[in-house]
């Protein structure tokens, strides 16, 4: 067993997640299996706002970082809504492999991130990826950020042939892990990085066309209820 995250940090994560919180996860490289001894522990959460608190002219936050490093979590209506938008990072909350700490409505939430997905995604890790690769200089590449854009093309390609994004690169770590040392010539990483795109765009998907909306709201008024 990868032990990606030690057991002290998972109690230490639960005792600073707060009551709100209905999910917590580790997301990055210890999650993908492409952790160093050097890497981060980050950790990505849902939070519920008590349903009071949006009467009020001034509502409450979407969002919050902390409190620990690399914490950042979203209010639960903000995180269906970037999850029903095919945001990459969101939507890898769902399926990550290190859950720290789940509630009954963050079972829910698990059991319902199939409706979230859609061919949305094929439009979203395409470009996220290209994002990447135009802020890359071939002259002097950041061999980190190299290796991450091409993860991100073959959780999308892995999302589109088989319905779930790509989390635990399992049979690429090696590889991934010889771009992030800069092992890999830039032409090569370029290459591989064009195929994916390329693939990412014309493969057949097993996705629905839009997202099961309406199965998202009912569990968001669901949790509206439960927290008025």
């Amino acid at each position: 067993m990868n032990e990606a995250v030690r057991p002290d940090e998972r109690a230490g994560a639960r005792g600073s997640a707060g009551d709100d919180v209905i999910l917590q996860v580790v997301t990055g490289s210890r999650a993908y299996g492409l952790d160093t001894p050097e890497s981060d522990t980050d950790r990505r959460g849902v939070f519920v706002v008590p349903t009071p608190e949006f009467w009020r002219l001034d509502k409450p936050p979407t969002h919050r970082d902390g409190p620990l490093p690399e914490q950042f979590s979203w209010e639960v209506e903000r995180f269906c809504v970037l999850a029903l938008e095919a945001n990459p990072t969101v939507l890898e909350c769902l399926w990550s492999p290190l859950v720290e700490l789940v509630t009954p409505a963050g079972e829910r939430l698990l059991g319902l991130r199939d409706a979230f997905v859609s061919e949305r995604a094929r439009r979203t890790f395409v470009e996220y990826a290209r994002a990447q690769f135009k802020r890359l200089d071939p002259e002097r590449p950041r061999w980190k950020q190299a290796m991450h854009m091409i993860r991100l093309l073959l959780s999308g390609l892995h999302l589109l042939e088989h319905g779930s994004p790509l989390v635990r690169v399992g049979e690429h770590r090696e590889r991934l892990l010889a771009i992030r040392r800069g092992e890999v010539p830039w032409a090569e990483v370029e290459a591989w990085r064009a195929r994916l795109a390329a693939r990412a765009e014309t493969a057949p998907s097993v996705l629905p066309a839009v997202p099961d909306r309406k199965a998202v709201e009912e569990f968001l008024m669901d949790v509206r209820r439960e927290n008025l």
